[in-house]
């Protein structure tokens, strides 16, 4: 695709985030399980549900008051265990454009719901992100990619794994009381994280779904900051869930479910994670300097490694960014090489920044040619990625295999194939994800940066290095790092203190 002049075209890194959140809430992940009843004592291990024949459950899955999707689960019993599947319907608006998004999450488990074997496709378009997986004794062996493309990942267990899409069976037929108190250290495939989560009973309630009134358990668990809440039926069957920005899924039928996803639009899922401002910051692009006050957050130590790092200084609730200014300083020629310099970290390829992969170090020579200065081997990468990547919002697990591939994505697309592309080529790079201004309003966003001899911020998506100082960086790192972010929904507020121009 060809430049876009001098528009901002911005793409919230929640195409990809916020999704993988819906999807935790709904049951996508795989969990390892410590199924203790704090209260009680009694294990997980210990107690074996029998599931006779073939169950579905059906949920309709809402935006607000608008209906976006639905689900279903399937479970039927399977050489001495049991076949799980689930598949997902969205349909988004992103950026008044509507998106539609289909999961599969096919398992396979023994009678006490712990792993055996695991398949997971996400598709939105002509995007598309698959991962399988399968237990050998204390590991799990993730595999991405097909055909030559695989790559397998193991994974240590401390403990056997249960699949999410299982654990609404767990509780069926269960005792449970108010009171009670589940760890659940949480696994997630589609951004390789590791979580542990409290889920509590923490009341009884009467709740009205489709007309019929039940007598509920109330459960709570807080993820990434935000409340999370299940309701069970007397029997231990999910009734209603609801996460944050009014995401919630409530007990269907498989009559009911497919029904009424194109009668209403729902709100634009950016504009609802944007973050407002007190005043308007004209000419974004110009600016050298900014000031903020961040209010109505914690200042937690992972924030505040990436706020006091480089371009930004952060102190007393008080944020203040300089733009880097040339000339940059290049201490090495391409490729870096340290032997036990941290940087060396900074060029290893991840599950979804595949530098190591034959057609990225390709492609990578093929734009800089015989070149070994960093900085100009930077500049070439970044005008590739933004001259040839279609803007486009997704929604999918970013990989830059896959984007090469497909050559169209949002802001984590272009900076996800840019990070492996600088990596290819010898340069340290990583992911940074913040926030940057546009249309009068903060949107979540995903950029790049590059260690050429010092760090220095480029945005592929605005074709920007250095990029602007109204980027601003709340995490640095990969999926696992961004969604660590969603915490901040709905609770950052800025107020502009002071700004200056070039």
């Amino acid at each position: 695709m060809t430049a876009l002049g001098n528009k901002r075209y911005l793409f919230n890194i929640f195409g990809a985030v916020i999704v993988a959140f819906w999807l935790t809430m709904i049951g996508m992940l795989v969990r390892k399980v410590d199924f203790k009843k704090q209260k009680t004592g009694i294990g997980f291990e210990n107690s074996v549900i029998t599931i006779d024949s073939a169950q579905r459950e059906w949920k309709d899955i809402y935006l607000k008051d608008k209906k976006v999707g639905y689900a279903v689960n399937l479970i039927k019993p399977f050489k001495e265990g049991y076949f799980i599947q689930e598949e997902i319907l969205l349909k988004l608006n992103l950026m008044d454009m509507s998106r539609s998004i289909h999961t599969v999450t096919q398992s396979r488990v023994d009678d006490k719901f712990l792993l055996k074997s695991f398949y997971f496709k996400m598709t939105s378009g002509v995007v598309s992100f698959n991962i399988s997986g399968k237990v050998e004794g204390d590991r799990l062996l993730i595999v991405t990619g097909k055909g030559r493309k695989q790559k397998t990942r193991s994974i240590k267990l401390a403990r056997p794994p249960m699949m999410g899409t299982g654990m609404g069976h767990f509780f069926k037929n269960r005792k449970i009381s108010i009171g009670d108190t589940f760890n659940i250290p949480v696994f997630d495939p589609s951004t390789m994280s590791q979580k542990e989560t409290v889920v509590r009973v923490v009341s009884r309630e009467r709740i009205k779904i489709n007309r019929m009134t039940y007598d509920a358990f109330r459960l709570e668990t807080e993820m990434w900051g935000k409340l999370m809440t299940f309701w069970l039926d007397k029997d231990g069957g999910t009734l209603k869930e609801e996460g944050f920005m009014g995401m919630s899924t409530v007990k269907s039928s498989a009559a009911n479910a497919p029904l009424g996803l194109e009668d209403r639009e729902a709100d634009d899922f950016y504009e609802l994670t944007a973050v407002t401002m007190d005043k308007e910051l004209p000419d974004p692009d110009r600016l050298s300097y900014l000031k903020l006050r961040l209010d109505g957050i914690d200042y937690v130590k992972e924030f505040q490694n990436a706020w006091n790092n480089g371009r930004q200084r952060f102190h007393n609730g008080v944020l203040e960014i300089n733009k880097e200014k040339p000339p940059f300083k290049t201490s090495y020629s391409i490729p870096f090489d340290r032997s036990g310099d941290a940087l060396m970290a900074f060029l290893e390829p991840e599950f979804n920044i595949e530098n190591d992969a034959k057609e990225i170090i390709e492609m990578a020579r093929r734009i800089t040619g015989d070149e070994n200065d960093p900085l100009v081997v930077t500049r070439k990468l970044l005008r590739w990625v933004y001259g040839n990547i279609e803007k486009r919002p997704v929604v999918s697990v970013p990989s830059a295999l896959e984007v090469l591939r497909t050559r169209v994505g949002d802001c984590n697309e272009h900076a996800t194939l840019l990070t492996a592309l600088l990596r290819a080529s010898g340069i340290p790079a990583r992911l940074s994800t913040g926030l940057v201004y546009n249309r009068r309003k903060f949107f979540y966003h995903a950029w790049t940066e590059a260690y050429v001899g010092e760090w220095i911020s480029m945005d592929a998506t605005l074709n920007q290095l250095p990029a602007d100082v109204s980027h601003i960086t709340l995490m640095r790192g990969n999926l696992d790092k961004q969604l660590e972010i969603t915490g901040l929904i709905g609770k950052l507020k800025l107020k502009l203190m002071d700004y200056r121009y070039d």
